[in-house]
């Protein structure tokens, strides 16, 4: 019998994160899984955010269960386990019987055929050992290690969590890492001052709704939207480049970067551009500006060229670390590569990439970009420098470090801007002191509804 295309589409997926270190998120919604049906994939997406959300805990349940270390099987073995053990444990709908049966399946057809007696003894007692309540677990832990061992988190960033912002905090971003996420959007309408040819907000997501889409206002942005329903990459919007899904932290920094007189002629630098959901917000909140997106990859800063339907985006190749540009610029987003710590919730298989060395090498690449960001600003110009990071050497050390010593530049407090922006209505979170870290933007998984941001302002004096 063959193996049903949800799980054959999980089972690849897992593979290739594992061995090319792939993104799932971007494997899922690529070209090679675009004909599964809706129903394959949204269980295709269960699958394999489910397991590697919660692998180290999939793991050790294996590990009791078997007659061989985890380490010494085959990565084919170990992601066919891994899937029955998340079905059995989690998928109170799936039949014991399918996961083990179709886990079988899987490697048998990878040509692992010895392995699978091996496979259905395991899971067999795994089944038989019965499920947990994984997620209620995570609110009792008594301490940082319990809680990594209960929630599915590297140890040692747990511990760094705890001695930082708290066991409580740190057990609240960990229930949203473990959590499935709302898919938050935006929807780009033209804000030129002839709107005749493009389409309004209103009548994107009137297309939306007709076409089963169901939306809710953004908790935390007025102009954002949450799915509550529907294929939104099925639509024509989606297809014309009308809406993007971007987490609402995200949508917030890009706001804050191009704060100002949205009809202003000015320039804009994005430094750090692809995939380009903040470029194009900020091409279409200031229509009359220029917008500079640079882009390392030939073939990343392409695809920003032809997302963008925005007459006012420029997509440039260059290194962030030696900008070519011979003017200045008055707004500038340095969105830097970093850890990613405050995305687990979407991405989850950093987790399991991630180590402590990394928060070494990445600050040095963060503050050469930096750097050289702030050479092309102009005076009165601003700056935002901005991580999906909670880690305190990625943020605060590198801004820190750039102003030190120096009576150019000096940090903004992001208190007015946050004021400014609650006062027209666009910041639809009340509490705007909980988004504030001293001077500097710092939204919290769990404590706020989207991803970890941090964001600092820089002004030239």
């Amino acid at each position: 019998m063959a193996v049903s295309p949800a799980r054959a589409a999980a089972f690849e997926i897992l593979l290739r994160v594992e061995r090319d270190d792939s993104y799932a998120a971007e494997l899922l919604h690529s070209a090679a899984f675009c004909k599964l049906t809706s129903r394959d994939h949204g269980l295709a997406t269960e699958l394999v955010m489910g397991v590697l959300r919660w692998r180290s805990l999939l793991d050790r349940r294996l590990a009791a269960a078997s007659s061989q270390k985890l380490e010494r099987l085959d990565v084919e073995i170990l992601a066919a386990l891994r899937l029955g053990v998340y079905q059995l444990q989690f998928l109170t709908r799936v039949p014991a019987r399918a996961a083990i049966f179709e886990s079988v399946e899987l490697v048998k057809a990878a040509r692992k055929r010895s392995a699978a007696s091996f496979v259905n003894a395991v899971l067999r007692k795994v089944a038989a050992a019965g499920a947990g309540n994984s997620l209620a677990e995570i609110d009792t832990a008594p301490d940082s290690i319990t809680l990594a061992q209960n929630a599915a988190h590297p140890p040692w960033l747990l511990e760094r969590w705890t001695a930082h912002y708290g066991l409580g905090i740190a057990r609240q971003i960990c229930a949203h890492d473990q959590t499935i996420p709302k898919t938050a959007i935006h929807i780009h309408c033209d804000q030129s001052e002839n709107q005749s040819e493009g389409q309004t907000e209103d009548q994107t997501e009137a297309e939306l709704a007709e076409a089963g889409v169901q939306l809710a206002p953004g908790p935390l942005l007025s102009s954002a939207r949450v799915v509550l329903a529907g294929e939104l990459t099925a639509t024509r919007a989606w297809r014309e480049g009308r809406i993007s899904i971007q987490d609402e932290a995200s949508q917030l920094v890009a706001l804050l970067a191009g704060l100002g007189e949205g009809h202003a002629e000015r320039r804009i630098l994005d430094c750090c551009a692809a995939p380009g959901g903040k470029t194009t917000l900020l091409a279409s909140r200031n229509p009359r500006a220029q917008v500079f997106a640079a882009e390392l990859h030939p073939h990343r800063a392409r695809l920003l060229q032809s997302l963008s339907r925005l007459p006012n985006v420029h997509a440039v190749v260059a290194d962030a670390r030696q900008l070519p540009f011979s003017c200045t610029f008055d707004r500038i987003l340095a969105d830097v590569p970093c850890s990613g710590t405050g995305t687990f919730a979407h991405n989850p298989e950093i987790k399991w990439r991630l180590r402590k060395e990394d928060l070494l090498d990445l600050p040095l690449r963060q503050a050469a970009i930096l750097k050289s960001a702030l050479t092309q600003l102009a005076r009165g110009g601003h700056l935002v420098y901005s991580t999906c990071s909670l880690e305190r050497e990625e943020n605060e050390a590198v801004v820190e470090a750039a102003v030190e010593g120096t009576g150019e530049f000096k940090v903004v407090d992001f208190k007015q801007e946050l004021e400014q922006l609650q006062k027209s209505g666009e910041l639809s979170w009340r509490e705007t002191a909980s988004l504030l870290a001293g001077p500097y933007l710092r939204t919290i998984p769990g404590v706020h509804p989207c991803d970890g941001f941090f964001a600092a302002m820089l002004a030239r004096k």
